[in-house]
């Protein structure tokens, strides 16, 4: 794998040729890695991968007007014909009058931060098959469990590296570590499945793999022999697995290109409370070992912690540089990217923070409420806010799970549930957009 040095250098030269062959700004990401994956499956081998891969892409101006092209080989006539490709491509492609590089007097400087990112640890594939293997028997020897879809470990690595006409030239590095399971209980047509699972950036911080298994064979025996509910206007509260979705809703409506559109169902409410009082929600994209920690964003700029919810008030948009021209604002350091095509804007390591209840306080909280832990299907409007996903969980009496339900539909609108939504306090940061236990006052749950 490339180091960040030459893949810094690569880049750098790339850009270099581009301004040379009459690009009038360029960029350039280069992305490198290797992964080794072993899965299992009652007991047996059943697949062992390794990829080894990298990737260049060359972003060319000529003016307003910009093309992307992208690579696998590296040698010098490659490139040569990558850049002219590019800058032919370029002088054909339309106007756009928001195009361009992030202004200089932005990019980063000086040392990027250090965010024990990698881990050297590079596990061998019997070390993964024993891995793989010790969560599919934890997840098999629980009682309930019939079957198994099978068991996984994995490691990962690769190396980033941007450089810009602008002045900018940097890389880092990243690694991954992971582990999952996911079995069958019950019998015939009461079948039900469920899995677990974690990654992290170092392997001393992956969760044991006996602590995985036992976790995915308790989640499907706990799911067997299903009820509907009545239909009607229930209390939801929406399980740390799939409470984080509820920030991939927040995310896609606070992009600076959706409200450009004017298709975010939280358009003019910047600066207006949106949340209930005490909620936040953080972007960090320099937590130690985060999942998406990143020390410069995809054009350059630095990137820093930033509140996008403050006692319930929504704060700031997250904006590239072509979206924060269209809006009048300054870009937020959250540009995203692959090798190819031009930036977008996505957060790093979200998180709605926790709140004051326990999880059991929120489902104590009512007579009879609905544990969702499983969300199916999309049923997500942007524009409106309108909000109808199927869902599998459990029914809560008096505090107490008292049975599973599936085949439901839990239905209401964004901006309701994000005004009125309280999280419980057992945030953990596992994912990458992490939340705690939400409590949503009011849904209405159907029949699926």
């Amino acid at each position: 794998m490339l180091s960040p040095e030459q893949a810094t250098d690569i880049a750098a030269r790339l850009v270099e040729r581009a301004v040379k062959a009459g690009a009038t700004a360029a960029d350039a990401m280069l992305v490198a890695g290797s992964s080794t994956s072993v899965s299992v499956r009652l007991g047996e081998l059943e697949d062992v991968s390794r990829s080894d891969d990298r990737e260049i892409g060359l972003r060319v101006f000529a003016g307003q007007r910009s093309a992307s092209v992208a690579s696998a080989n590296f040698s010098d006539d490659s490139l040569d014909e990558l850049v002219a490709r590019a800058v032919a491509m370029a002088a054909e492609a339309p106007e756009d009058p928001f195009a361009g590089l992030a202004a200089a007097e932005l990019l980063l400087t000086g040392a990027a931060p250090d965010l024990e990112a990698y881990d050297a640890s590079d596990p061998d594939p019997a070390a993964l098959r024993a891995r793989a293997l010790a969560a599919e028997v934890a997840a098999r020897a629980m009682p309930g469990v019939t079957n198994s879809n099978g068991g996984s470990a994995g490691s990962s690595a690769s190396t980033v590296a941007l450089a810009t006409s602008g002045g900018f030239a940097g890389a880092y590095r990243a690694s991954g570590f992971s582990c999952s399971a996911s079995v069958v209980a019950g019998e015939g047509s009461a079948m039900q499945r469920d899995y677990a699972s974690h990654v992290a950036r170092f392997l001393e911080d992956l969760e044991a793999a006996e602590e995985i298994g036992r976790r995915a064979g308790e989640r499907a025996a706990a799911r067997v022999g299903p009820v509907k509910p009545a239909p009607g206007r229930y209390p939801v509260l929406f399980d740390p697995r799939v409470a984080a979705s509820l920030l991939g809703h927040f995310s896609a409506a606070t992009s600076g290109s959706a409200v450009a559109r004017k298709t975010s169902f939280l358009l003019e409410r910047l600066g207006e409370r949106v949340f209930a009082p005490g909620v936040t929600i953080r972007d960090d994209p320099h937590r130690p070992r985060g999942l998406r920690s990143r020390p410069f964003d995809g054009e350059g700029l630095p990137t820093r912690a930033l509140d996008l919810v403050a006692d319930g008030v929504l704060t700031s948009w997250v904006a590239d540089s072509a979206a924060a021209r269209q809006l009048g604002i300054a870009p937020t350091g959250h540009a995203s990217r692959g090798v190819s095509g031009a930036p977008g804007a996505a957060p790093s390591n979200l998180s709605l923070l926790p709140g004051t209840r326990s999880r059991e306080e929120l489902l104590a909280a009512f007579p009879r409420a609905i544990l969702v832990t499983e969300l199916i299907g999309q049923g997500v409007n942007g524009v409106t806010g309108d909000y109808s996903r199927g869902a599998a969980g459990f029914l809560i009496e008096g505090g107490e799970i008292v049975g599973p339900v599936a085949e439901i539909t839990v239905a209401s609108n964004l901006k309701d549930m994000f005004a009125t939504l309280e999280p419980g306090s057992d945030l953990e940061y596992r994912r990458g957009v992490d939340a705690p236990t939400l409590l949503i006052p009011e849904m209405t749950v159907a029949a699926g």
